[in-house]
């Protein structure tokens, strides 16, 4: 009898499913829902750089995901032998004592602060600040250590602490905050008990200062110093964790009967979705897997021997476990990729927002035609026209931290500028300048591992950017002088959730073998270019220039 495995991947903008064959990683089905109030900036304000989502869109879109992979791969349910869960982090979420989450209780359903905090949330650069002062300050152990030496606004504990002091409501209603991963695992689980839960060993080790140094989270003596809240909060969370090719528990009554599955599917612990992809594209030692949507997170493995007692300063934490259980995962990343240019497309659109979809020449249907013509050619459009400005003429420089720097060291109160700007300058220009910034900021990320002697041999890319850019990805070759392969698989994310949820229903004895067997091949390969690396060393050294004078300037 076949075995199949569902992985379910929750985006910034939606949730998608796949149905897996663990035989060979053949894809069966797979399903997409975008949610549908976050589509409407419901509980958001980019002003303040406010992103929370209404758990209500992550709960509908699972639903709607797994029935529909269930109903399309027309197999038997007791052949669906397990379900494992990435999400975005970190992205916390308060919930009371029986695990409901707090934005679905009455008084608080439209309530910003009792939603789930998204992962590029940064509300609480303030809290982040406290907490590394007093981490290098109060004389105790320095818990940020195996977090790169610095806490960053967009991770656990600041989120909750800024919550906390913003809404006292929430504060006092909130028996506890969830991970997004580990709420989401939790709800599909028989066994409700929040004390015996199975935490996500990713997402406390790599964003809530969780380490086995020190038994661990943070003790209540350190989080005191920051708020008493937080010391309290800490008897209501955990102490242990657990990778994700673990078992947390069995599919209860109800949700199977909503997914038409059955009560046997097994329910794997939870993790973040670039932990994920990289399983689903096949990490391996010294090789960097780059997940490139709207930000990036760059994941790597090393062997324990490698890394030893040695901590690698300014990423985004390094973890026993947390993506291949025997290694250490080390993860960085950036605020703003995709982004970046989601950003300048959405600047040059404003007359045609404001003016030509408004005119009143044209009909709703040519207005509608219009806009689907432009939308279509926009981005494609400008890739064209910035391939062809040659490197030897005068490309303004940019820095990506239209959202804060994620890695090298962590600062969300940056911000991006340009510089090099002329009469000259037209959008293409700016536009190369902007994808060789996001190129720029990945050599950073790239430097500082092999700095710390982390060593990069390779670099595999997945996801979007990835697979629909070529311009992006031979620059972004070009860069770092190193080799990029790229993924096949349009869900690498779910792709790895489905490899975990393999091994966690005992069909594979290790993530290593089942990676191997149902992870994603390679559609194409990017090598560098020997007659451009040196300009674009130059270049990069403008960035490092611009990178330099911005953050002195920065308060």
């Amino acid at each position: 009898m076949k075995n199949y495995v569902i992985g379910l991947d929750y985006g910034s903008d939606s949730v998608r499913a796949v149905l897996i064959d663990t035989e060979n990683g053949h894809e069966l089905a797979s399903e997409v829902c975008n949610y549908k109030r976050w589509k409407k900036n419901e509980y958001c304000n980019a002003t303040i750089n406010q992103f929370r989502q209404h758990p209500l869109d992550h709960i509908e879109g699972l639903e709607i995901t797994i029935k529909s992979v269930v109903a399309k791969g027309n197999i038997p349910a007791s052949q669906i032998r397990s379900i494992c869960i990435d999400t975005t982090g970190s992205s916390p979420i308060p919930v009371t004592s029986d695990g409901t989450p707090l934005a679905m209780t009455k008084g608080f359903e439209h309530n910003p602060n009792a939603m789930m905090v998204l992962w590029k949330d940064h509300t609480a650069i303030n809290e982040a600040n406290e907490i590394n002062e007093l981490a290098a300050t109060w004389g105790g152990e320095n818990f940020t250590k195996y977090e790169g030496g610095i806490y960053s606004s967009e991770w656990f504990w600041a989120k909750i602490l800024h919550v906390a002091r913003e809404d006292e409501a929430v504060k006092n209603a909130a028996y506890t905050w969830m991970e997004h991963c580990d709420l989401m695992t939790y709800l599909l689980i028989d066994d409700k008990d929040l004390k015996t839960f199975k935490r996500s060993r990713c997402a406390a080790g790599h964003k809530a200062m969780w380490h086995e140094d020190w038994n661990g989270l943070p003790p209540e003596e350190f989080l005191e110093k920051l708020d008493p809240y937080l010391a309290q909060l800490r008897g209501n969370l955990y102490n242990e964790t657990y990778t994700s090719d673990k078992v947390a528990g069995t599919l209860n009554q109800e949700w199977a009967t909503k997914l038409g599955l059955t009560t046997d599917t097994i329910i794997a612990v939870g993790t973040f979705d670039a932990h994920s992809g990289a399983v689903g594209a096949k990490i391996d030692e010294h090789t960097l897997v780059r997940v490139m949507g709207t930000s990036t997170c760059d994941i790597i493995i090393a062997s324990n021997e490698t890394v030893g007692s040695k901590t690698v300063k300014g990423i985004c934490g390094q973890v026993d476990g947390s993506v291949i259980p025997g290694y250490i995962g080390l993860e960085a990343g950036q605020s703003a990729f995709g982004d970046v240019l989601a950003w300048f497309k959405d600047t040059l659109s404003w007359p045609l927002d404001n003016l030509v979809y408004n005119s009143a020449i044209l009909s709703e249907n040519q207005k509608a035609q219009l806009k689907e013509e432009v939308e279509s050619n926009f981005i494609k459009k400008l890739t064209e026209q910035a391939e062809t400005i040659p490197l030897s003429e005068s490309i303004p420089t940019a820095l990506d931290w239209v959202n804060g720097r994620r890695t090298p060291d962590a600062n969300q109160g940056l911000k991006s500028a340009i510089s090099n700007i002329s009469l000259g300058t037209k959008a293409p220009h700016l536009f190369k300048a902007l994808i060789n910034s996001i190129c720029f900021g990945s050599k950073k990320i790239v430097d500082r591992f092999e700095e710390e002697g982390v060593r990069i041999d390779s670099v595999i890319g997945i996801g979007g950017v990835a697979r629909k850019s070529p311009f992006i990805m031979q620059t972004l070759a070009n860069v770092l002088n190193k080799p990029i392969k790229v993924a096949a698989s349009d869900q690498a994310p779910a792709l790895g959730a489905a490899i975990y949820a393999a091994v966690a229903a005992g069909i594979y004895p290790n993530v290593i073998e089942a990676s191997k067997k149902m992870g994603s091949d390679f559609e194409s390969e990017y090598f560098p270019q020997a007659d451009k690396i040196e300009k674009y060393h130059e270049l990069m050294d403008s960035y490092s220039d611009l990178a330099q004078f911005v953050e002195s300037i920065t308060k």
